[in-house]
């Protein structure tokens, strides 16, 4: 599950060394040696908190000659980020932008879905798919593992084109897909959704 990752990238952030060596990252690349020096550190022990940065996706590295040398994965922090805030602020906010939110997911669902229930399209614009793959994904269950075949035929009460739908719902974390099996995630998990940003 994604909280499962957001619970590995707090364990291994949970060390003093790490978090010094993701400040110094977040200055410039370096490699161990230069890392080394700075914290009077040992290079096998700098290249062990490394490798479980890498884990995690928080590094990569680079070579450059006969040097490698190491990045901050800025983009991976700022979501570890972002899902954090969302968790600690959850049920506060403006009200009034809640509200106009709301107001507009339901002019999107007015203009994309028919009377029936299914899709007159997908649109384009990426808010107003977020917004219906949010639709979609509600009649869904937290805890309960689905079958692709299942969840091609849930998608199909809604639109023909189940593969498109499906893998959007893997790409904007509505869902997460391991060996086969479907699990919704947690609304604080839908990181592209307006609602939950």
């Amino acid at each position: 599950m994604q909280l499962d990752k957001q619970v590995a990238f707090h364990k291994t952030m949970g060390d003093p060394t790490r978090i010094k060596i993701v400040h110094l990252l977040s200055a410039d690349s370096l490699h161990v040696g230069a890392i080394a020096g700075k914290l009077g550190l040992t290079a096998p022990t700098i290249s062990h908190h490394l490798n479980k940065l890498k884990e995690c996706n928080l590094v990569y590295s680079r070579r450059e000659k006969n040097t490698i040398y190491y990045f901050l994965n800025k983009k991976v922090l700022a979501h570890h980020a972002s899902v954090l805030d969302r968790f600690t602020n959850k049920g506060e906010g403006d009200p009034e932008m809640h509200d106009k939110i709301l107001k507009e997911k339901q002019k999107v669902l007015n203009n994309f879905m028919e009377k029936n229930g299914r899709l007159k399209s997908i649109p384009a614009q990426q808010k107003k798919k977020l917004f219906l793959l949010e639709h979609m994904v509600e009649g869904l269950k937290v805890g309960t593992k689905y079958s692709e075949k299942e969840i091609n035929e849930y998608i199909k009460q809604f639109h023909d084109d189940f593969a498109t739908l499906r893998r959007e719902f893997i790409i904007h974390q509505f869902m997460f897909r391991e060996n086969g099996i479907y699990e919704l995630n947690p609304k604080e998990m839908w990181g592209s959704t307006p609602l939950y940003k």
